[in-house]
């Protein structure tokens, strides 16, 4: 028997995301004056870009002996790190060559995302401004390493717009978190975190921050990031339609990965000290690794303006947290079973060297235990997390199992009109049978 099913006014989560609401838009002689003070310095800026490549591969050549806070690039080596760099039979031009390379490459990125926001999405405020923040991040480098030379030394204004540039990337930056994706302050007070933004540049400018005790510093950083995620998180419950959470958990996501990654590499280091030696190799790759966290930034905010319909974020998060934890369980798992078995071996065999035969057993159990756990963490980040499409996926489970066993019309209607309110949650449910078109003819569904 044919069915047909209606369900009129539906919640916006359930069926269709609530028509995206852009921020503030720009009309007219404004625009035009938008769009040109915007080419005008993204064309400044990649001047100094270009400019700054070569002094940038001189200055990484460069053994700096003198590490105070500000007076090296973020990425030119000392003199313990060059003895790391000769123990692996590598040159300091090769080193300057592939950083330089990398950070270009970064920076690239930034640049081209932000020039395909300014194309398509330019009379939007939020457009104009997001993309100005990228080519601002790009054109001066991955944490300023390409900022130190200015090409227009006989026109002192240019060289002051720069450095002002320079200053106002950051607080620019939290305007964009504390205002992302609509473009307005909500609540109205928010702008106040800006300026916090504001005083941590003029802090670690001019404050002689080197001096600073290292709990100030993490107090000083806990209250401005703190801050910060606190507004996005109550214009998330309580401002954000479908649409706009959907954006902004592109952006979460991508910071939230960062500073997972950032403060793992940073507790590996200092767990384990021949990685926190001044002539550690390990030292050598925190450029590389920090060159490809920071690239999630203009990636996430490019899919977020532009393509946050394309990709699921709610899946990329889900598979993340489990493979995620899956891996974490299993790296302490090994770690736990290697060293329990070398001990029980050693007791066994009485041989102090190390037993291969350990570590082929972990290998093995690991192996026997990857799809067990995966799906148990599976089922628990879904019940945890992901509740009401755990709940949707059981329910319809559950009536597949009776669609298979149902004979009854009145009560197979009546389910299925109960599993559409469940799953979808609309606001009304009508359920029309069509009559077989010859009586006696049986019909399937």
């Amino acid at each position: 028997m044919k069915q047909h099913l209606s369900a009129a006014h539906t919640s916006q989560d359930a069926i269709a995301p609530t028509p995206h609401k852009s921020g503030p838009r720009l009309q007219g002689r404004w625009l035009a004056i938008a769009r040109a003070v915007w080419i005008v310095l993204a064309l400044l800026l990649l001047a100094n870009f270009l400019a700054s490549i070569p002094a940038s591969y001189i200055q990484l050549r460069t053994i700096c002996t003198n590490s105070t806070f500000g007076r090296c690039n973020i990425w030119q080596l000392t003199p313990a790190n060059t003895q790391a760099l000769h123990r692996l039979g590598l040159s300091l031009d090769t080193y300057a060559v592939y950083t330089l390379t990398l950070d270009v490459i970064a920076s690239l990125v930034f640049l081209v995302v932000g020039a395909v926001i300014f194309w398509r999405k330019s009379d939007e405020w939020m457009g104009l401004f997001v993309s100005l923040v990228l080519v601002i991040f790009g054109s001066l480098g991955i944490s300023d390493s390409l900022a130190g030379t200015f090409i227009t030394a006989q026109t002192p204004g240019a060289v002051k717009l720069l450095y002002l540039l320079l200053i106002l990337q950051w607080p620019a930056l939290g305007a964009l978190l504390v205002t992302f994706p609509t473009g307005r302050f909500v609540p109205r007070w928010s702008w106040v975190v800006v300026l916090l933004w504001l005083l941590q540049v003029w802090f670690f400018s001019f404050g002689n921050i080197g001096n600073w005790p290292l709990v100030l510093i993490a107090a000083d950083l806990l209250l401005l990031l703190g801050s910060t995620v606190g507004i996005q998180v109550y214009r998330y419950l309580r401002v954000y339609n479908p649409v706009q959470r959907q954006q902004t958990k592109w952006l979460v996501y991508a910071f939230s990965v960062i500073v997972v990654l950032l403060v793992l590499h940073l507790a590996i280091a200092g767990l384990v000290p021949a990685f926190n030696q001044p002539d550690s190799p390990d030292r050598l790759t925190r450029a590389t690794m920090t060159i490809i966290f920071f690239l999630l930034i203009p990636l996430s905010i490019g899919i977020a303006i532009l393509r946050y319909r394309l990709w699921d974020i709610d899946v990329i998060i889900n598979r993340t947290l489990v493979y995620g934890t899956l891996t974490a369980l299993l790296a302490l798992i090994y770690a736990g079973l290697v060293i329990g078995l070398q001990f029980l071996l050693h007791g066994l065999t009485g041989q102090a060297a190390e037993n291969p035969l350990a570590v082929v057993a972990s290998t093995l159990v690991i192996a026997a235990l990857f799809n067990p756990l995966r799906r148990r963490i599976q089922a628990f980040i879904d019940r945890r997390f992901y509740r009401r499409k755990y709940d949707a996926a059981r329910t319809l489970e559950a009536f597949s199992a009776t669609l298979r066993n149902e004979v009854d019309l009145n009560r197979l209607s009546e389910q299925l009109v109960a599993v559409v309110q469940e799953t979808m949650q609309p606001t009304f449910v009508s359920l029309w049978l069509r009559k077989p078109e010859h009586e006696g003819q049986l019909h399937t569904m």
